[in-house]
């Protein structure tokens, strides 16, 4: 390897102060300025070499030797630091975990033979980032890998709204849609970008966690990205594509395209068109409610999320379509029960979803193999995989007809692959090597030149023999013997007796005292082949694969096809085992009407606890519904109260996570369910403080709630848990009575809302507001044993059993005795103060009526202060419901 060898012995000196170099530095040198921010794999026959600060790097990331060599000219020493051509994968998710950029350059020029002369011709083939991986550590198998580009909506208010555009390179996902700048931290929560490109110069709001690259503003222009989009799909115009109104995100999509072109044409063949997104179309849900649901993650390290509790995939497709639904319900009544029929297909045919799901298992990652042979990296042995993956699909076709309804419609799209099979099975051995080379990789018979080939690589001897018995044969000679020699090679050999009768075509070499050498062009072409036999059929098995996988990507529309079938059987028939093993219902969906969940369960709390330990709730929200008569509810707030440790946070969770699930398209866990769709899931349950923002739990806890409060419309599901406990007890009774006044009075309706607190004094409103009802967890106090029954009933707690919990907790027993005393003494003292009151109203002489007088003129006092003008007509029916309620409370009537 001479590549970056000294310059020869006797050059001139170079005198003319100009820095000098070799051909093959200068080709490494100007790649790298091409790629500055890049680390540079520079293939040198069986290595990838790093040279200079790119080495230093790679030493350090990787764990490898640092050395130094020539570099030529005037340069004198430079770092080395080179891996295995084998090893790239493993190497590259190293330096792409540790942040780095990774050009990859290959030879792409003859090394050897007539037509390989000076410097190899090397390119680069790609630009690896977190965002163009497509194999290794650094993927997710059950995740989605995307790449998002954002620009900004140049017809909203500056920052208002933004163009987003979203592939993942390795299954062929393309999406755009146009989003709310205060909606984009759910996006991000959702999508866990790995990369994200965004205009030079601006100030986007992108993700901490991920790769932020610039590009030239004129990339994410509207027009441009309309011009690249059209050209990649040759099409005339998006129109068929849903972009409509989405010129910002067409913008951002034509941006991610052309960063494709620039560092990795390979993935584009995978990407399929783009689809626009809306958010009519789906739930939204905030970073702090996928959070406080434990959607994906769970709260505490260790714990379950909700994805892992449910997912009884068989497949990575089917793993990654799931979370996807997870994380983006849906909105449309009809969208919803076209997924929940196909998992009662499943429900019904036990027998049908139990070979459906054996057969799954037998099905790689369809998506990513497929984008791996598109893009030109997938090796024999993957090619293997992707054949009995694709034979597999008729038996799955078999069991989806076989449970029938919406599961049968899903199989048509399983055929049209067998060519596809029988290309790879007809070319590929069973069991290829890993590397073309190292093993057969072709199948006997699928190819005679490699035949012959891979017989002279590995039988010489064989073939010499062969070919001598055929040349005895020929010339009659049965003399003739076939011999080696170091400096001339293969020879025809005869006795010097017989040597007259050498056909003309031998051409004497060498004269011995008893015999005579010959060669012929026959031998000459055997021997060019022997010694050159093993490169030959390296790159005669490797022109193979490229077939393969060309035929293969003619498939590739309908192995896609057949890859989302696979994902959409596996979902349904893991979530129908899923509803039949743990008692799930089918919900029912409607576009109003009241929430009912009636014998409800946590799905993920329920999972931890022994069989039947969980007690179910009912849920009951908003206008009368279907069954509703035999259930309490019927109120849009429900105030719920009682002790901590009781369930209310779980109860909360759990009415969510059934709304959510159920429009997911998942059965729920339930014994009966009735969703009228939300639009969004609000939660604010629990808080912590944001110290790197220089927020207290309190401030955490007030912005949560102000999103709430501003965002909710009366299509929403909001969960408010403890909301004002962060400050003092009146603030905080304040703020949370203004709160729940607020989402009561909303002129447009009130969101369906679960409020849980330890504000006593809230169950008053449930008689001032017509749409408010109070519930508590039940507790059963037996002579100071307290038993918490997790049941939720109807009315208001009487107490908070606070030192209880503390007891529960472990405090010391001093501790917790000294606190039951002081308790006591607090109640005495309030009643004390309330008898002294009326006594002092004795004394004074406002007897009992004259009091009333006196609560008389104070509620006089009060309609006087009201300014009728400055209420909405809502505002002003509910202030004189307050009225009421205060005047018969002071005439003691009651209602």
């Amino acid at each position: 390897m001479v590549d970056l060898s000294p310059m020869p012995a006797g050059q001139p000196r170079n005198t003319s102060g100009v820095p000098r170099t070799t051909p093959a530095r200068a080709q490494y040198l100007a790649i790298k300025r091409q790629h500055p921010d890049a680390v540079l794999l520079f293939r040198m026959g069986d290595f990838y070499e790093t040279f200079g600060d790119d080495a230093r790097t790679a030493s350090q990331v990787l764990g490898i030797a640092l050395t130094s060599r020539p570099a030529g000219g005037d340069e004198g020493r430079i770092p080395l630091a080179g891996i295995p051509y084998h090893a790239l994968d493993r190497y590259l998710d190293k330096l792409v975990a540790a942040g780095h950029r990774v050009a990859v350059v290959e030879q792409v020029g003859p090394t050897s033979g007539p037509l390989a002369k000076g410097v190899v011709e090397r390119r680069v083939v790609r630009v690896v980032t977190p965002g163009t991986v497509d194999a290794g550590s650094l993927l997710s198998e059950h995740g989605q890998n995307w790449l998002v580009a954002l620009a900004p909506d140049r017809s909203a208010p500056d920052g208002e709204r933004w163009g987003l555009a979203a592939c993942d390179v390795t299954t062929g996902e393309f999406e755009c849609a146009l989003v709310l700048a205060a909606e984009l931290p759910g996006e991000w929560v959702r999508l866990r970008a790995r990369e994200v490109l965004v205009p030079d110069g601006l100030t986007a709001p992108t993700p901490a966690d991920a790769l932020l690259t610039r590009l030239s503003p004129r990339a994410f222009d509207p027009a441009v990205g309309a011009r690249t989009l059209t050209e990649r799909l040759a099409v005339a115009s998006l129109d068929g594509f849903g972009l409509e109104g989405l010129d910002a995100a067409v913008g951002a999509a034509g941006a991610l395209v052309q960063y494709l072109v620039d560092s990795w044409p390979g993935a584009l063949p995978h990407l399929r068109p783009p689809h626009g997104t809306r958010a009519a179309e789906y739930v939204y849900l905030d970073p702090q409610t996928r959070r406080n649901l434990d959607l994906f993650t769970g709260r505490r390290e260790g714990d379950a999320s909700l994805a892992e509790t449910l997912d009884r995939t068989q497949t990575a497709m089917g793993a990654r379509l799931l979370r996807g639904q997870l994380g983006r319900p849906l909105r449309s009544v009809r969208a919803i029960d076209a997924r929940l029929d196909a998992v009662e297909a499943f429900v019904r045919a036990p027998l049908a979803r139990a070979a459906l799901r054996r057969g799954l298992r037998a099905v790689p990652d369809l998506e990513r193999l497929l984008g791996r042979v598109r893009a030109g990296t997938a090796p024999a042995r993957l090619l293997v995989q992707l054949r009995l993956g694709l034979e597999a699909l008729p038996a799955l076709g078999a069991q989806a007809e076989a449970a029938g309804g919406a599961a049968a419609q899903l199989a048509p799209a399983l055929g049209g692959v067998e060519e596809a099979a029988a290309a790879v099975r007809a070319a590929i051995a069973d069991e290829p090597p890993a590397e073309p080379g190292d093993g057969a990789t072709a199948r006997v018979g699928a190819d005679p030149e490699i035949d012959a080939l891979r017989t002279l690589a590995t039988d010489a001897r064989g073939a010499l023999a062969a070919l001598e018995a055929a040349e005895r044969a020929r010339t009659g000679l049965n003399a003739l013997k076939v011999g080696y020699h170091r400096v001339f090679g293969y020879y025809w050999e005869l006795p010097a007796s017989q040597a007259g009768n050498a056909p003309p075509e031998y051409e004497p070499r060498q004269t011995l005292s008893n015999a005579q050498r010959y060669r012929d062009p026959t031998l000459a072409a055997l021997e060019t082949r022997i010694l050159g036999a093993r490169e030959q059929l390296l790159e005669a098995e490797r022109a193979l694969i490229e077939r393969v996988r060309a035929q293969l990507a003619l498939s590739g529309p309908a192995i896609a096809r057949a890859a989302e079938a696979v994902a959409a059987l596996d979902v349904a028939s893991a979530l129908a085992e899923l509803a039949t093993e743990c008692g799930y219902v089918r919900p029912v969906l409607a576009d109003g009407g009241a929430l009912e969940i009636i014998g409800g369960r946590h799905p993920v709390v329920e999972r931890r606890l022994p069989a039947g330990a969980f007690v179910p709730n009912d849920c009951v929200l908003g206008s009368t519904g279907l069954g509703a008569s035999q259930t309490s509810g019927g109120a849009d707030i429900v105030l719920l109260s009682g002790p901590n440790m009781g369930g209310k946070s779980t109860y909360l969770r759990q009415v969510a996570l059934c709304v959510l699930l159920a429009q997911c398209g998942c059965y729920v866990p339930a014994e009966r369910a009735r969703v009228p769709v939300v639009d969004r899931i609000f939660s604010r349950v629990g808080a912590q403080d944001d110290i790197a923002a220089g927020q207290s739990t309190f401030m955490v806890e007030m912005v949560e709630t102000a999103t709430i409060l501003h965002n909710a419309t009366e299509r929403s599901l909001v969960l408010l848990d403890e909301v004002g406990r962060g400050t003092a007890t009146q603030d905080g009774l304040a703020i949370a009575r203004a709160v729940v006044e607020h989402l009561h009075h909303r002129p447009k309706g009130t969101p369906r809302t679960l409020f849980a607190t330890h504000f006593q004094e809230l169950a008053a409103l449930a008689a001032v507001l017509p749409r408010v009802q109070n519930r508590a967890v039940a507790v059963v106090d037996d002579g100071g044993e307290v038993v918490f029954l997790h049941r939720i009933v109807d009315g208001a707690a009487d107490r908070s059993y606070g030192v209880h919990v503390a007891a529960l907790a472990g405090l010391p027993r001093a501790v917790v005795a000294r606190a039951q005393e002081l308790l006591r003494e607090a109640e005495v003292s309030a009643g004390s103060t309330a008898a002294a009151a009326a006594a002092a109203a004795t004394r004074s002489g406002t007897a009992p009526h004259q009091a009333s007088l006196l609560k008389a003129d104070t509620l006089v006092r009060i309609v006087a202060d009201v300014e009728p003008d400055a209420l909405t007509p809502l505002e002003a029916l509910q202030r004189l419901y307050e009225l009421r309620a205060e005047a018969r409370r002071q005439l003691g009537v009651e209602g």
